[in-house]
């Protein structure tokens, strides 16, 4: 198995990208390409860990691309431009089976537009959209769209129940995964136009298309743990991952603060130190690794923008068990029905 890296792509590249991937490669199988300026990674590599890149692993790789996609590029003309760009060469890379997943935190209106053109979409599928992993209480909650798409049509939502219900079963097992709609409320007349069109498109669908659509979801009972995806248009959704990541960071900031306020906060507080370290593990979104752009024809991995060391190790991790449960193929499988 091949992952590639985008090198090039996020806040904090190249650093970060390297750092993580040298991380992850002593935890997983997959040989790790890493895209991007060589002589950049040679060096960050050099400066680092005062070795060559072969010399750390023999399954680490680099593969030389001379451009950037920066945040402030337009999508469509990044791709068509930036040839030699570190995300073309790795889209390039994926569609002609040169690698097995593709990972960047770079530019996400390139990634969703690149992964279209260049990889293309799961015949069926209008939009692809950004499937996330959230924490929730005992369990975990998937968003669906987390941030591609900002215009939807009531199609689009539906089709994201129905890309999600089949990625839970097949991906985690869920046999039968509780499907939300994000909404400002429960009742089926609440919420904007598109919700109520889709609340009623997502009804009427729900039995032929196998999708157990429990109706509106309100945020506050998202994470209850009784519900196993929501579906939001992209910029809902991506304004509801962002709150939420914030709040894990409040709450985190806010215990450590009352924790080590004093003396005797720190002495109460050492009886309770196994039980905040597995509440702060919970919280912590690094640990869910990046997002998947369900409906595109091979895995494609939406890192945080702002990802660090950490959080590509952990989306390294992620992208290999993507492969490995083989979620495309049978998101194919299952359209192509």
């Amino acid at each position: 198995m091949k992952i590639l890296l985008d090198a090039m792509g996020g806040d904090n590249a190249p650093d970060a990208n390297i750092k993580g991937a040298v991380n992850a490669i002593h935890k997983i199988k997959a040989e790790v390409i890493l895209i991007g300026k060589e002589e950049v990674i040679r060096s960050k590599v050099k400066e680092f860990y005062g070795k060559e890149i072969e010399e750390i692993s023999e399954r680490l790789k680099i593969r030389n691309a001379t451009e950037t996609i920066e945040m402030e590029d337009t999508p469509t003309v990044a791709i068509k431009h930036k040839k030699d760009s570190s995300m073309v060469v790795g889209f390039k890379m994926l569609k002609e089976n040169e690698g097995d997943v593709f990972i960047s935190a770079g530019n996400s209106g390139a990634l969703l537009t690149g992964a279209t053109l260049l990889v293309g979409r799961i015949k069926g599928i209008d939009r692809p959209a950004l499937a996330g992993i959230l924490p929730a209480y005992k369990s975990q909650l998937l968003l669906i769209d987390a941030g591609s798409n900002t215009n939807c049509k009531p199609i689009n939502l539906l089709q994201f129940a129905q890309m999600s219900s089949i990625y839970l079963r097949n991906t985690y097992g869920i046999q039968n995964p509780a499907i939300g709609l994000l909404n400002i409320g429960t009742e089926e007349t609440k919420g904007n136009e598109l919700v109520r069109e889709s609340y009623k498109l997502l009804k009427e669908k729900a039995e032929e298309l196998n999708i157990n659509f429990v109706g509106n979801v309100e945020g506050r009972d998202a994470f209850s743990g009784e519900i196993d995806a929501i579906v939001a248009d992209g910029f809902t959704g991506n304004v509801f991952l962002k709150t939420t990541e914030g709040l894990g960071k409040f709450v985190k900031k806010s215990l450590t603060e009352s924790f080590t306020k004093n003396l005797l906060a720190k002495i109460f507080a050492i009886p309770a130190l196994p039980a905040i370290k597995r509440f702060s593990k919970t919280m912590d979104y690094k640990s869910y690794g990046g997002a998947l752009f369900l409906g595109v024809k091979k895995p494609v991995v939406k890192a945080h923008g702002s990802s660090d060391a950490l959080l590509f190790e952990y989306t390294l991790i992620q992208a290999e068990k993507f492969v490995e449960n083989k979620a495309v193929d049978k998101m194919i499988e299952e359209f192509e029905k």
